[in-house]
């Protein structure tokens, strides 16, 4: 800006100059002529001044629109800078508010959490306790509405204790699955209790009731015993009664234990058999020995044993292909099975489980039967209870087989399944 400004005083010097040369021309000449010449040359000096004004004066104008006042920019500075410092101050004060409520939040997440596991520390064995026995209560809902509930409308439309009443209870217990030969027993012992008491109020006989109900269930060797390592655990069964679901809940449970458990695929036949047992053992988190579909079962289970020994497992749950009752080859091809078992693993405590559908009513007592006579089945596991309203089905089962149910599956979560009490069972049955 300075260099123009120093140029421009320059130009406007030489302008001057020029014209004073011009004006000292022209007053030098000044005398008379008389001559067209003389005429013509004065009027092209008048000219000459006049371009030389009206250039001066444009480049004053130039300037003047290009100059810039040092105050004007000094004010415009300040302004600006009064500006950046306002903006910063509102951006500093919205960071702080924010790092406020963010502190404030994280304070709050940390009490409640803490609050959480506090709560959870002091309630968690109660909250177990009661939520198995909701659950058994509420799973067991359609059979106590089917059984129990049936036996106090009768009770009540009574005013004393005779053949009548029995004869009635009796007919229920037989339409609820009980089965004769078990309803029999029953209401024979029911009869002794009455006799021996001496009731004379209807609504006593519900009570006696349960206690020949909870006397029939009880077995010493109803809980499933995983406790020695290693143990093997078969599953039999026919196809669509539970056996691969109810495998996957046993693992998932023991898991949580602390066990080393591995899974042995050996429901070949099925179609997607070892897929769903490939699914329940990802849910677990354990190992799954498996060969393709359409494979010796034998060889499954073989193979299991030995990567069992190998990586010292605690417990091996063995899934097996799904047999007709009715069908005697079939049947006779399982033998194989435990064979390989006597021979490959006779140091391990062995467990077969005979799973059955509670749905199935008598039929699920004549599969038992039929099973019982081909293996050694140590405990029976009832699936399903929940779907059902002939829950009598328990009773049949022990009382005709003479096998103890050690599992009974009363939803479809994990915590479903559950160790079979005979008194838990009474007591929800009954309503207590």
């Amino acid at each position: 800006m300075l260099k123009k400004l120093f140029n421009f005083g320059k130009k406007k010097e030489e302008k001057q100059e020029e014209v004073k040369e011009v004006e000292v021309v022209t007053n030098e000449d000044e005398q008379p002529q008389t001559s067209n010449e003389e005429n013509d040359t004065k009027e092209e000096k008048i000219d000459l001044k006049e371009e030389a004004d009206t250039e001066l004066n444009e480049t004053e104008i130039t300037y003047e629109e290009e100059v810039i006042e040092p105050e004007s920019i000094e004010e415009e500075k300040e302004t600006l800078n009064e500006e950046i410092a306002v903006e910063e101050m509102d951006v500093t004060k919205e960071l702080d508010i924010l790092d406020t409520i963010e502190a404030i939040n994280e304070e709050k997440i940390e009490e409640e959490v803490s609050e959480k596991e506090e709560l959870e520390i002091v309630e968690e064995p109660k909250e177990k306790k009661v939520n198995l026995f909701d659950r058994l209560k509420q799973g067991l809902t359609k059979a106590k509405q089917g059984i129990t509930d049936r036996i106090d409308d009768v009770l009540k439309s009574y005013t004393k204790v005779d053949e009548e009443l029995l004869e009635e209870l009796e007919e229920i217990l037989i339409t609820a699955d009980v089965g004769v030969n078990t309803t029999m027993d029953i209401i024979d012992s029911l009869r002794d209790k009455i006799k021996s008491k001496g009731i004379t109020n209807p609504m006593d006989v519900r009570e006696e009731l349960k206690n020949v109900v909870e006397e029939i269930l009880t077995n010493e060797n109803s809980t499933l015993d995983v406790t020695n390592s290693p143990t093997i655990i078969l599953m039999v069964g026919v196809n669509g009664v539970g056996k691969t679901t109810t495998i996957g809940k046993l693992a998932n449970r023991y898991k949580r234990e602390g066990k080393k458990v591995l899974l042995a695929a050996g429901d070949t036949f099925r179609a997607a058999a070892i897929e769903q047992l490939e699914v329940w053992a990802g849910r677990s988190n354990v190992d799954i020995i498996k060969h393709q579909e359409g494979a010796d079962p034998g060889a499954v289970i073989f193979d299991a044993i030995k990567a069992a020994k190998a990586r010292n497992v605690d417990l091996l749950i063995c899934d097996t292909a799904g047999r007709l009752h009715n069908k005697t080859n079939l049947m006779n091809e399982l033998g194989k099975v435990f064979k390989i078992v006597d021979r490959e693993f006779p140091e391990a405590k062995r467990e077969v489980l005979l799973v059955v559908d509670a749905t199935t009513g008598q039929n699920a007592v004549s599969q038992a039967k039929t099973f019982k006579e081909v293996a050694d089945i140590t405990g029976i596991v009832l699936t399903k209870l929940d779907g059902t309203a002939k829950g009598g089905v328990v009773l049949a089962v022990k009382s005709e087989v003479d096998v103890p149910v050690k599992l009974i599956g009363v939803g479809e979560s994990v915590e479903d399944l559950q160790d079979f009490d005979a008194k838990a069972f009474s007591d929800a049955l009954f309503g207590k």
